[in-house]
């Protein structure tokens, strides 16, 4: 690939922390949207209501869709995407959840050697 073809591709990290106070209503509209799926076949379907059902995690990833997120964003075209939930501990006072320091991971690491990040 030539330098002009790899720079068209931009890989996009966020990362959410977010409080649920309604666990119910969370769970009620993500088994409102497996419902509504008429792509999804019936036993992929009881397996993801078995899953929103149990853990509230799943309900707010099934509800949660990254082309949602740059749908809007004109002059970008989503290629991949992939994430996931999990519950945490949160400390807001905590530097594990500094906003504003680098994650450190190797990625960010090669980019400061490159000059690229």
């Amino acid at each position: 690939m030539t330098a002009e073809e790899t720079t068209r591709f931009v890989r996009l990290r966020v990362e959410l922390v977010v409080e649920v106070d309604d666990a119910e209503a969370l769970t009620a509209a993500a088994l409102a949207r497996i419902a509504d799926d008429e792509e999804l076949p019936g036993d992929e379907q009881a397996q993801a209501e078995s899953a929103v059902t149990e853990d509230t995690a799943e309900a707010l990833a099934y509800l949660v869709d990254p082309f949602d997120l740059v749908s809007e964003v004109p002059g970008v075209e989503l290629q991949q995407a992939s994430w996931s939930t999990e519950v945490v501990e949160y400390d807001p006072d905590s530097p594990d959840w500094d906003v504003d320091e680098e994650d450190g991971s190797e990625d960010d690491e090669d980019d400061r050697e490159s000059g690229t990040g």
